[in-house]
């Protein structure tokens, strides 16, 4: 048995009554003293801060790191204006997605990246084998995993909650936009907003001796409560946002995970990305499965759930699925063949050996309430 890794956070969570599980190898709270759906509800009406000092974070340094980053990944990061940021995948040789990430263009002469704890090791593996083969053709970049931690405010009162600690004005701070700024204090914090929610958020990256006193006054705003894990997955379900290792991973596609959206067009174009010759002919040929979002009634749907035609027969399976709290209905995300992709199409599910009518639906299945600006 390998030691769980802890965050700065682990004894503040503890303290606060955090019930502890592993995750990704580390010792994460799953939820406090509310119950996962009062923690649910409370980040959809006012807002929450979740821990998320597991991802990784790493700065991209280098006359060549836009080079760089673009020889890994699908997104197109030179078109990015200073401080603002994408989702973007990597992708291996054979089309298939080995982590999502986020990408920040910064103004301060680096890229900022923060991707999934899961995939920590073999990303960072990755770029730094990466790294070596740039450096070896003479040219200019270096990488540096941050020891920072990463704490996430979300929800529709976050603005008014940290107006109060900074002094930048965060109307102008729009949603995947970032800012280096000090957080009631604190120096040498970095804001995004951006988030896993489908709220209005932020996530904020601080040096990890200030990472329990910008928590704890982040909380004394009464908006504020500290969720977890479970409250994290169903709102992420209900933006019908992926999670890595669930809805996508190296067997998917980013065309079969309903992600060309992240592939820029001059990446297409050019097809200079890992993978390309394999995903770009997918966009105009499409696949034979496709990731689609379900709704059902009765006994929850989760992880592996047969996916069945209206005559029984299996056309795919659940890659993550909960009750939703907003809806007061099961949701769902998962594979099915092609012909049963579009939206309305009646199907079912097999919940203890019993099929369940479902219905492929939209995503997200709650509205998302990204700020855009005014």
């Amino acid at each position: 048995t390998v030691a769980l890794k802890k965050t700065p956070l682990y004894d503040f969570h503890r303290a606060q009554g955090g019930k502890m599980v592993e995750f990704a190898g580390w010792s994460m709270p799953v939820q406090y003293k509310d119950s996962h759906i009062n923690s649910h509800m409370h980040t959809r009406q006012h807002c929450s801060i979740f821990d998320v000092s597991h991802m990784l974070q790493t700065k991209v340094y280098g006359r060549d790191r836009m080079k760089f980053i673009e020889s890994l990944i699908v997104g197109d990061i030179a078109e990015l204006k200073d401080n603002q940021g994408t989702l973007s995948l990597f992708t291996n040789t054979k089309g298939g997605i080995m982590d999502d990430l986020i990408v920040t263009k910064t103004d301060r002469g680096y890229l900022y990246v923060v991707s999934n704890a899961g995939c920590a090791d073999k990303d960072s593996a990755h770029m730094q084998a990466r790294l070596q083969e740039f450096k070896a053709a003479g040219h200019d970049v270096d990488l540096e995993f941050m020891e920072e931690s990463l704490i996430a405010l979300q929800g529709p009162s976050m603005a008014q909650v940290l107006q109060k600690g900074v002094g930048d004005d965060l109307r102008k701070l729009t949603f995947m936009t970032s800012v280096l700024t000090p957080v009631f204090g604190i120096q040498g914090c970095r804001v995004t907003r951006c988030g896993y929610t489908g709220e209005d958020g932020v996530e904020i990256s601080v040096p990890s001796g200030d990472v329990v006193s910008l928590t704890e006054k982040l909380l004394a705003d009464s908006e504020v409560k500290l969720a977890g894990l479970g409250a994290r997955d169903s709102l992420r379900l209900e933006a019908g946002l992926c999670l890595y290792g669930n809805d996508i991973d190296e067997t998917t596609t980013p065309v079969e995970a309903s992600l060309v959206w992240t592939i820029g067009k001059r990446r297409r174009q050019a097809r200079d990305f890992p993978g390309a010759d394999i995903i770009v002919p997918q966009i105009k040929t499409k696949t034979q499965r496709k990731r689609v979002g379900l709704i059902s009634t009765g006994p929850p749907v989760r992880q592996h759930t047969p996916i069945l035609s209206s005559d029984g027969r299996v056309i795919g399976e659940v890659t993550s699925g909960c009750p939703s709290p907003c809806l007061k209905q099961n949701v769902a995300m998962g594979y099915v063949e092609a012909g049963f992709s579009k939206v309305g199409t009646s199907i079912q599910v097999e919940v203890r050996k019993k099929a369940v009518p479902a219905v492929v639906s939209k995503m997200p299945f709650v509205p998302t309430k990204y700020y855009m600006g005014q």
